[in-house]
């Protein structure tokens, strides 16, 4: 599913991406190092970052990902460094058309039929071609991406669901995502470049599998502004004393006074 992709941050949304990184980690204790990812027209634009890496062999995306968040590289890439279509189509860097729609090569493999197959390429949600012609990520607190278009956020569910919270303090709005299943890379970053809004998947088992994403882990796609927007939330939900770790309370306490603190005005 194509979609028409948000503009970028303007200057005047540009947020401290080094604060954000060192509030999240206080308020989340997040130990996955949160990253950036950002498009380019050109790859000469890309290559243009300060200790950008290029890859020498080729890789999934997950990987690519990955090589930011678990070892902290700044990577780009072009087409050409991706293994195939799939990994290219979610971000917008092959044509979306009817032969990869058709998804022939997951018959037989991920669904059972033809018809199972298109139907879920056809369920995913995309980058337009022809826009683009490289990618890179980044350490979120390296500032390299200055700003990147999204931020990706690995945590646990418990984790995940303050992070939620922080979101919805103010302006609420109830989050309503997908789950496409395999190629779900398409739920977290192809959702979150192409619509601008903040989304949430559980990573497949290319993702697991290649990008090295843990069991534990959910991953969170959004703008700086839109994680801006979390800290501010979470700390505000902190003061009322709902922070992450949540402390159990017990199964068989009396629940009266535990419920008191936490779901009413004191």
């Amino acid at each position: 599913m194509q979609q028409d992709v948000k503009p970028r941050e303007t200057a005047q949304e540009q947020v401290d991406l080094q604060a954000i990184v060192a509030d999240l980690n206080n308020l989340l204790r997040i130990k996955t190092t949160v990253i950036g990812m950002k498009m380019f027209a050109t790859a000469a634009e890309m290559e243009a970052i300060p200790k950008i890496r290029r890859p020498t062999a080729i890789h999934t995306t997950d990987q690519i990902v990955s090589m930011a968040s678990r070892l902290g590289w700044t990577v780009g890439i072009t087409s050409a460094d991706l293994v195939g279509a799939q990994c290219r189509a979610v971000i917008g860097l092959t044509p979306q058309d009817d032969k990869w729609l058709a998804g022939e090569s997951y018959v037989g493999v991920w669904h059972g039929t033809a018809e199972d197959a298109r139907a879920r390429q056809e369920a995913l949600c995309v980058v337009p071609y022809g826009r683009y012609e490289a990618m890179a990520v980044s350490p979120l607190s390296s500032g390299r991406l200055n700003p990147p278009d999204i931020c990706l956020v690995y945590a646990t569910p418990g984790q995940m669901i303050i992070l939620i919270n922080g979101l919805q303090y103010t302006g609420y709005k109830k989050f309503e995502w997908g789950v496409v299943g395999e190629t779900a890379c398409a739920d977290s970053w192809g959702r979150a470049l192409a619509t601008g809004e903040p989304s949430l998947s559980l990573p497949c088992f290319a993702e697991r599998r290649y990008g090295g994403v843990p069991d534990e882990e959910m991953l969170m796609a959004l703008s700086p502004s839109h994680l801006a927007k979390a800290i501010v939330g979470m700390k505000a939900l902190a003061k009322n004393g709902l922070r992450y770790p949540i402390a159990p309370y017990g199964i068989q306490s009396d629940v009266r006074a535990g419920m008191g603190v936490s779901y009413a005005k004191k």
